[in-house]
């Protein structure tokens, strides 16, 4: 299933003092089976852009297709569109209003009018994927969990919905590094055994390193670049005019690979750097 979206432009208050555009002009596509890493300094209209993949905006200007459908136009049928792509809020856990894990995580299937035991294996399946036991927790208020826990339960109730996207908007806001690891080890088995698509929104460079196969950045409303990983962090001088800037892993393989030409400067993770240190150490106990 693919997304597309073209010229698309979106003003807060237009026509008055406060006016602001949020999105100008952007055309992309989102293809089936891609893990993409949206970044950009705050204000530059990532939450905004995610909120136009599923309906939850109507843009200024502009058209958005989702398997082949047209969600700007009037009969669009939205609830539809929005369980095919499933859109994780920042601090998702302050949506969970439910008395137990289970009810949550069942409160979107149930709406579909799904049977009783379809619910049951739906809710299953979903803390499945998160990393959450079933047997322990769904009987548990979700009030009662860790951070981390609690996030998953969320992300579990969208997940629950068979989304064929998942939209993920700063997952790992507010957690300490323990419940950082352990959500972003889950999302990255997700993708893994699912291969679902997946739009991350994060603040965080080795994060995105780690993950995702596309980046797309943006600066004042716009998408800046729009390419594979590696290639975009090879831009750090463009990506620190624009607020931002790179892994702090390849940074530090930059310095080295300055003073020994032997060794790569587009290392992007520690896993890779270390390999990469091995390798030059190896070389020059040989020569």
């Amino acid at each position: 299933m693919t997304i597309k979206l073209n010229n698309l432009t979106f003003v807060y208050n237009p026509n008055t003092p406060f006016e602001k555009k949020a999105l100008d002009d952007i055309s992309l596509e989102i293809r089936e089976g891609e893990f993409i890493g949206l970044i950009g300094h705050t204000g530059s209209g990532k939450s905004t852009l995610v909120q136009h993949l599923n309906g939850l905006i109507k843009p200024t200007s502009g058209n958005i297709i989702v398997d082949g459908v047209n969600i700007v136009e009037k009969d669009a049928n939205l609830k539809e569109i929005r369980q095919k792509v499933g859109l994780v809020f920042q601090y998702p856990e302050h949506q969970l209003f439910e008395e137990t894990v289970y009810r949550d995580i069942a409160f979107g299937p149930k709406n579909l009018g799904l049977k009783d035991e379809q619910v049951e294996e739906r809710v299953k399946e979903a803390m499945e994927l998160v990393g959450l036991d079933y047997e322990s927790l769904k009987d548990r208020s979700p009030f009662e969990l860790s951070g981390g826990q609690k996030r998953r339960v969320a992300i579990a109730g969208v997940l629950a919905m068979k989304p064929k996207v998942l939209i993920l908007d700063e997952p790992t806001a507010g957690l300490d590094p323990r419940g950082r690891d352990e959500i972003l080890g889950e999302i990255q088995k997700l993708y893994q055994k699912e291969n679902i698509t997946i739009v991350l929104v994060s603040h965080s460079m080795e994060d995105i390193a780690k993950l995702v196969n596309r980046i797309l950045v943006m600066h004042r409303g716009k998408i800046q670049m729009d390419d594979k990983t590696r290639e975009v962090f090879k831009r750090a001088d463009e990506l620190e005019k624009m607020g931002l800037g790179v892994p702090q892993i390849t940074k530090l393989m930059k310095i080295l690979g300055e003073r020994e030409k032997d060794i790569k400067d587009t290392i992007l993770t520690v896993k890779e750097a270390k390999e990469e240190v091995l390798k030059y150490l190896r070389r020059k106990k040989d020569a």
